[in-house]
Parts: structure tokens; sequence; C-alpha cells
């Protein structure tokens, strides 16, 4: 995960400076991609694992609410 970043930045500041070829500009794209779904399946993850307390005290996970 570490590489994508550092190749993300990478063609990031390339674009900046002299530009990108089209083959260029597709990797760039697909590893942004991939990054960001990347990121949402670790959030999802984390979410999934919060708890709420209820105004009557019971206890209910963040996934039992997605499904409402």
């Amino acid at each position: 995960m570490n590489v994508n970043i550092d190749r993300i930045n990478e063609l990031y500041h390339k674009s900046q400076s002299i530009g990108l070829s089209p083959e260029e500009k597709e990797e760039q794209s697909l590893l942004r991609r991939e990054y960001i779904k990347a990121i949402r399946k670790n959030m999802r993850g984390t979410l999934d694992n919060v708890s709420f307390v209820n105004p009557d005290g019971s206890i209910s996970k963040a996934g039992d609410k997605k499904s409402k």
C-alpha cells in the first residue's frame, strides 16, 4: 500500500512539473481508484466495530443500523 502512495505522489509531482504521458495518466487514475477503495474498505471495517449506547441503555452496533 505504501508503495502505491509513493507512486501516486511521484506521478502527481511529475504532472505538476513536466506532465504525464497517457499511460502514466491511466496508471495514476488506477492507483487513485485502488487507494480510495482500500480507504473505504478500512473505514467500513472500523464503522462495523462501533457500538452505540441507546437512551434505554441497550447497545447496538453501527453495522445493525445500515440495514434500516
